[in-house]
C-alpha cells in the first residue's frame, strides 16, 4: 500500500489539493449566497445582468431588463421579447471556482498563480456576459432551439475555454510545465 502511495502522491496531491480548494471555494460563495436572503438577488448575478445591458447598449441593441421582485431572478427582454431570465447560476462563479481549483491545485509560482487565477477569472466572466448576450439574441431568432442553445452550445463554450486555460497553465505556468518544449 505505501508502495502505491509513494507511486501515486503527485496525483492524489492533486486531487486532496483540488477538491479542498474547491470544497472551501464553494462554501464560502454558499454562504456569500445565504447572506441575501430567500428570493434576492445576489450582487454578483446583478452586475452580470448590468454588464449585459451595457453590452447591448454599446451595439444600440433595443434591450432592456425587468426585475421580477417576488422571485429571485431578472427578465431578459430583446426587441420587445421576453428571451430570457438570469437566475444565480448564470453568473458564472461555479465555473470560476472549477477553473481556480484547477489552477491551485496545479500551482506554480505564487504570483504568476495568482496573476493567472485573476486573468482567467475575469476572462471567464467577460465570456459569460458576452454568452448571455449572444443567447439572449439566438434566443429571439431561434426560440425552437432554447434546449440546445442554453443545455449544449453555451455550456460547451464557456467550459471549452476553460480547457483551453487550464492546458495553457499546465503547459506554460505549472510546477509541471516543461521547460524545453518550445
Amino acid at each position: 500500500m505505501k508502495k502505491y502511495f509513494i507511486l501515486y502522491k503527485p496525483f492524489l496531491f492533486f486531487l486532496a489539493t483540488f477538491f479542498l480548494t474547491y470544497i472551501v471555494l464553494t462554501v464560502l460563495y454558499q454562504a456569500y449566497l445565504n447572506s441575501f436572503g430567500e428570493n434576492k438577488l445576489d450582487t454578483i448575478t446583478r452586475m452580470v445582468v448590468e454588464n449585459t445591458d451595457q453590452l447591448f447598449q454599446l451595439f444600440g441593441a433595443n434591450f432592456r431588463i425587468e426585475e421580477n421582485e417576488s422571485q429571485s431572478f431578472i427578465k431578459l427582454i430583446y426587441n420587445q421579447k421576453y428571451v430570457a431570465r438570469i437566475i444565480e447560476g448564470c453568473n458564472a462563479i461555479s465555473v470560476i471556482i472549477l477553473f481556480i481549483s484547477f489552477i491551485v491545485a496545479f500551482s506554480g509560482k505564487l504570483k504568476p498563480t495568482l496573476l493567472f487565477i485573476f486573468g482567467g477569472s475575469l476572462l471567464i466572466y467577460l465570456l459569460n456576459v458576452l454568452r448571455i448576450a449572444i443567447l439572449s439574441v439566438l434566443m429571439f431568432h431561434f426560440p425552437k432551439q432554447e434546449s440546445f442553445l442554453h443545455s449544449v452550445l453555451f455550456p460547451l463554450y464557456i467550459y471549452g475555454v476553460v480547457f483551453i486555460l487550464w492546458l495553457i497553465w499546465v503547459r506554460n505556468f505549472s510546477r509541471y510545465a516543461s521547460k524545453d518544449i518550445k
